[in-house]
């Protein structure tokens, strides 16, 4: 769900760290402590693995120690802001196979994008070069429902003149969910279009930056007690 997914979506060169979205019940969480068991992985920060944090919204930070993984970072979640609940994240999966025969499963695209949508400053380009490398992929191609996921959440002003002017018919379907973004793209006003993507921007940075207040505020009493 996070870097490495970036990575297969084609948005990343490279990342040190594993983020992994799992599903909070007892029986999971068991295969995820032997999974990290098997890792050599050792608790880096507060808070400690719980089904109680993993419910509350925590990241459980881990740094592996086994040869195959040295140093690797295992940060492991179970809900995030904007994002829905595991199990349609499931549904909605992408799952690749590598060359070796492992199999992949990675958040769907429209899910990674939306939990990119933070306030740190690495996650908005980020949003933007994996749409960009989606809509390279099957430019020539399209499914009705790429078309929309480009029109939603495309950040490029270049991109969404030409997905204005490529699919005149799909931008009203969509124009109450971003009205200000795409009515500049339909009159190619690139100008206007930046504005209204700082605005979209900086909204998403404040949501999340509440969102984070209360979990902080339990992860700084969580320290003064350890």
């Amino acid at each position: 769900m996070g870097g490495q997914a970036c990575v297969f979506y084609g948005g990343a060169e490279f990342s040190r760290d594993t983020d992994f979205a799992i599903l909070a019940d007892p029986e999971n969480l068991e295969r995820m402590q032997r999974a990290l068991h098997e890792l050599d992985a050792d608790l880096i920060a507060v808070p400690t693995l719980s089904l109680a944090h993993l419910h509350q919204g925590h990241a459980i930070h881990f740094r592996c120690k086994h040869p195959d993984a040295d140093r690797m970072r295992v940060n492991v979640m179970s809900k995030m802001r904007g994002v829905d609940d595991f199990n349609e994240l499931w549904q909605r999966r992408t799952t690749l196979q590598g060359a070796d025969g492992t199999i992949y499963e990675l958040m769907s695209l429209p899910d990674l994008v939306k939990a990119k949508k933070t306030q740190r400053d690495k996650d908005w380009p980020m949003i933007r070069r994996l749409i960009e490398a989606d809509h390279i992929a099957n430019e020539s191609h399209p499914s009705p429902q790429q078309i929309h996921f480009w029109l939603k959440e495309a950040r490029t002003p270049n991109l969404l003149i030409h997905l204005a002017k490529t699919y005149p018919n799909e931008v009203p379907k969509i124009l109450s969910e971003r009205p200000a973004v795409l009515q500049s793209a339909l009159e190619g006003n690139e100008s206007e279009m930046e504005k209204a993507l700082a605005i979209e921007e900086q909204e998403q940075r404040i949501a999340d930056k509440k969102y984070w207040e209360p979990l902080k505020l339990e992860l700084e009493q969580m320290r003064r007690k350890t």
